[in-house]
């Protein structure tokens, strides 16, 4: 259910993205409203939709009286200053660049705590694991790795391939990089559980 609520804004994204392509005619309006021209309505209607995805999860964690991740705040911020630069200003690479800029703030956070002798990785997944300290930093050191290649990665399909390959990149490739990554990371802890239970 959370991993639903996390992918949230970017199918709300990919299903904009697609309507607006299906049914061009019927968003002219809309398009016209916001300034966009028929080659950029899909991305136009699809940023916009993003931006209230993204409002819309805040609003409904509040009203819930859930507390709001920091790291949804931080994609609020981008996807507002970034989406609002591409509406503004009709150009894509703003919103392009949000996925790039938001992996690059994961990977700022976890190296950023590391620095000050935090482990942020272990601080969510302690609950649930126990490690010896060198495990928790290397996977602390792999998370930022991760995250540094997720987002020049987007920027090299942004730039190197049409905006419609980079859309579904948006949504398949990251999806499937992360349950890659993921499931790489499960066997390599895997080992380091066997040795923690053997030593216990």
């Amino acid at each position: 259910m959370k991993l639903l609520f996390d992918l949230f804004p970017v199918l709300v994204f990919f299903l904009a993205y697609r309507l607006a392509g299906f049914f061009p005619d019927a968003l002219a309006p809309l398009g016209m409203a916001m300034g966009a021209s028929p080659s950029t309505l899909p991305l136009a209607i699809a940023t916009a939709a993003t931006m209230l995805a993204t409002a819309a999860q805040i609003l409904a964690l509040r009203l819930r009286r859930r507390p709001v991740d920091r790291m949804l705040w931080v994609s609020f911020v981008l996807v507002t200053v970034l989406g609002g630069a591409t509406l503004f200003l009709h150009d894509p690479a703003f919103i392009q660049w949000k996925p790039t800029a938001l992996y690059w703030s994961f990977a700022a956070a976890l190296i950023g705590a590391r620095f000050l002798r935090r482990n942020l990785i272990r601080s969510a997944m302690q609950a649930q694991l126990r490690l010896p300290d060198p495990v928790w930093a290397r996977l602390s050191d792999l998370w930022s790795g991760f995250f540094l290649a997720m987002g020049a990665l987007n920027l090299y399909v942004a730039w190197h391939y049409s905006e419609t390959v980079w859309v579904n990149f948006k949504l398949f490739g990251t999806l499937g990089a992360m349950l890659l990554f993921v499931l790489a990371q499960s066997l390599w802890l895997s080992r380091h559980l066997e040795e923690e239970r053997s030593d216990a």
